[in-house]
């Protein structure tokens, strides 16, 4: 069943439904398969290295590699989803296909934890030491299954969200409002099964079984799959106007001014359908009109690339800079769930007579996520709006770059906190002892974790619902999944500038900033540069932000 044919099939009923709903009936039930997706992907990577240190016995350090490169991968293979979904299959059959990947790859992960062939280990019937190898068969099922998990997610993340947005007009006054909406409820949706994925699953996996905490995902992403199947028929499908690859299109753009660099640019540009051509949007780049130029010895009514691709590889290039500048916040947004665990492990954690677990306070940001998101999207947005009268409140842009901001006051709030750990600990005489507790409450971090909440409702729902917006329709999907690459390049860079610094601070004998006693460390240096970093990435973002030409669809 392809979209051509579901679409066709679509009931008069599911249309009125859509008119009278703005998109927010069909969006209900793709926001639901999100929500299982992030529960089911945070069941596996908020406690992953518990598992291979735990079952799989792996050092720390190798098992630290094994999350980055698997983080990375899954977070960077979007790429290639969502060029598969733009140019062959379309965002509903890759969503399909997809989340049937992500089911098989889930159950395979139960199964390398559930059966006892698996479980029970040489090591322990052979009288060896508890840190040899377990079965060499289990280790290949598991990371087998842990990749098909990031394939199946290289389809599924780009293309859902995207798919969600295309049920909203964007040229109707009330369904932008509500498309502009749909992006905040949907960064809210993401970080409720986060939450609870925080709560309940990582308990489960640590306290009952890793069986369980594998299957409780798999069995929520199949009931997602079915419910995301119920509402085909009221969901809304794109048409392509243009049956060339948009890829192909954008390149083509490329070679054609490439082979006509030399000859002047084009006094017009865009078709009105009477042979008529109008320059607009084009001031940018304009060695791109050269693709406009009618080829020598060819018909002169014949181009080879419209106006409107010229445009779209115009929206293609103006991204590049965006992107670039935003990679310092995905640096910073690295940070959370490492160093800022390791700072609350050595404070006071009780509350009462029970010690909350340090990697639980990354569930403030979560709850931080979650309170403000309505309050910005039913009150900020509407009090924006009486100033700015867009529909959004303020820019895309304008909401990125604070995020950005917020992000920088936060590192620099970290560091002002780390340092104060510090000398508490040297008063009290801690230096050389890194296992006790330092006598300064976790609650000292809320503060660096309420605002990394807060930062992130500016700048990743404006970054989701930029790059879904200024890409051609038929790349909201690649758009969407630049985006999750910010990301994936972002944890690439901390990890390369943690250990440029490492070598760089731990000559001479000296303890490095990272040093493995954390009260000899100087966690408080690294985020002041990571928040001058941010400042200096903000500054770029800024200047890029301010002459950025937004696209238009239609260019007339």
């Amino acid at each position: 069943m392809d979209e051509t044919s579901v679409q066709r099939g679509a009931t008069a009923t599911a249309e009125g439904l859509r008119s009278n709903s703005g998109g927010w009936r069909s969006a209900f039930f793709i926001i639901g398969v999100e929500v299982a997706e992030r529960f089911a992907y945070f069941g596996i990577s908020s406690n992953l290295i518990s598992y291979l240190t735990g079952p799989l016995r792996q050092s720390t350090v190798t098992a630290a590699e094994n999350v980055n490169v698997w983080g990375g991968t899954a977070t960077l293979l979007p790429l290639l989803g969502a060029v598969v979904a733009d140019s062959f299959l379309g965002r509903y059959r890759t969503i399909i296909i997809a989340s049937l990947i992500y089911i098989l790859g889930l159950c395979l992960l139960t199964l390398t934890a559930t059966l006892p062939s698996f479980k029970i280990s040489p090591c322990e019937n052979s009288g060896k030491p508890a840190s040899c190898s377990p079965p060499r068969l289990q280790v290949l099922c598991f990371f087998f299954s842990l990749y098909l998990v990031a394939v199946g997610q290289a389809g599924h993340k780009p293309c859902v969200q995207a798919f969600g947005a295309d049920q909203f007009d964007g040229e109707e006054p009330e369904e932008s409002k509500a498309k502009s909406s749909f992006f905040n409820w949907w960064y809210f949706g993401t970080y409720v099964g986060i939450f609870v994925t925080l709560l309940i699953i990582v308990y489960v996996q640590d306290n009952l079984s890793w069986g369980l905490g594998f299957g409780i995902p798999c069995v929520v992403m199949v009931f997602a799959l079915g419910i995301f199947l119920l509402g085909t028929q009221t969901y809304r499908f794109s048409v392509k106007k243009n049956e060339k690859s948009p890829l192909r299109r954008i390149y083509r753009v490329f070679v054609a001014a490439a082979r006509n660099w030399r000859a002047s640019s084009p006094t017009m540009a865009n078709e009105d359908g009477h042979g008529n051509l109008h320059l607009e949007n084009s001031k940018q780049f304009k060695f791109l009109n050269k693709a406009l130029l009618i080829p020598n010895g060819s018909n002169e009514n014949y181009r080879e690339c419209s106006v409107e691709e010229v445009e779209e590889a115009k929206a293609a290039l103006r991204l590049i800079p965006i992107w670039a500048t935003s990679l310092v916040y995905a640096i910073v947004f690295a940070q959370s769930g490492t160093f800022f665990t390791k700072q609350g492990a050595t404070m006071d954690r009780s509350i009462l007579t029970f010690k909350i677990p340090a990697a639980t306070l990354q569930a403030v940001i979560s709850l931080t996520i979650i309170l403000f998101i309505p309050v910005y999207d039913r009150v900020l947005v509407p009090a924006a709006r009486l100033y700015t009268s867009k529909p959004s409140g303020i820019s895309m842009l304008q909401r990125i770059g604070t995020g950005m901001l917020l992000s920088a006051l936060s590192m620099t709030i970290a560091a002002l906190v780390e340092k104060q750990r510090l000398k508490t600990a040297k008063e009290h005489g801690l230096i050389d002892h890194h296992s006790a507790e330092v006598p300064m409450s976790v609650w000292w971090l809320l503060p660096q974790y309420v605002l990394f909440g807060v930062s992130d409702a500016f700048s990743m729902v404006g970054l989701q619902e930029f790059f879904y917006d200024q890409v051609p329709n038929d790349l909201r999907s690649v758009g969407l999944s630049l985006y999750l690459s910010i990301f994936g390049v972002g944890n690439l860079l901390s990890g390369l500038i943690i250990s440029v610094i490492d070598r760089a601070t731990s000559g001479n004998g000296g303890d490095s900033w990272f040093a493995n006693d954390i009260n000899r460390a100087h966690l408080d240096y690294f985020y002041s540069v990571l928040a001058g970093f941010n400042a200096v990435g903000l500054c770029g973002f800024i200047c890029f932000a301010k002459y950025y030409v937004y696209y238009k669809r239609s260019v007339i």
